[in-house]
């Protein structure tokens, strides 16, 4: 019994295997550069009330507001207010934000005096450094604002 299992074991043909290997080793070094971002703030005004007279100091009634812009600045008339009627309820509000002027000659690198700046300094090289030697990987850290990234990878592929 066992010479007839053997016998189909013998008779197989062999079987072909393509196998493809691949090895590789990298290393990145980064190093920031600087930057800002600048966001800037319009003009507003609002205004709200009920039980008052108002003045800019020359028209009655007047609610004043913006005006003309120059730099990205609007012009502003300020308003009074007075109670309508003594001893009645009166509601006043008023809010107003002077937007940021926008700079006529900048030169690269400046930006306008916003206000909202967000400024990062560039990274420094020093130290920063990195080797492949057969297939082994050195990094060394460089100061603040870099980056160092080894990668080693094996590839193996069987058809």
């Amino acid at each position: 019994m066992k010479k007839l299992l053997l016998l189909p074991l013998l008779l197989a043909s062999p079987t072909y295997a393509d196998i493809t290997s691949s090895i590789s080793s990298s290393i990145k070094l980064e190093v920031a550069a600087p930057g800002t971002t600048a966001d800037r703030i319009g003009n507003s005004y609002s205004v709200s009330g009920t039980g008052v007279n108002t003045t800019d100091g020359t028209t009655a009634g007047s609610v004043g507001g913006l005006g003309a812009a120059t730099n990205g600045v609007n012009a502003y008339t300020p308003i009074t207010a007075s109670q309508l009627t003594d001893g009645e309820s009166f509601n006043y509000t008023v809010s107003h934000t002077t937007g940021d002027t926008v700079a006529t000659s900048l030169t690269t690198g400046e930006v306008s005096p916003f206000g909202d700046l967000t400024s990062t300094s560039g990274g420094t090289a020093t130290n920063l450094a990195g080797t492949v030697d057969n297939h082994v990987i050195t990094l060394t850290a460089g100061s603040a604002g870099t980056t160092a990234t080894g990668s080693y990878v094996t590839t193996v592929t069987v058809d």
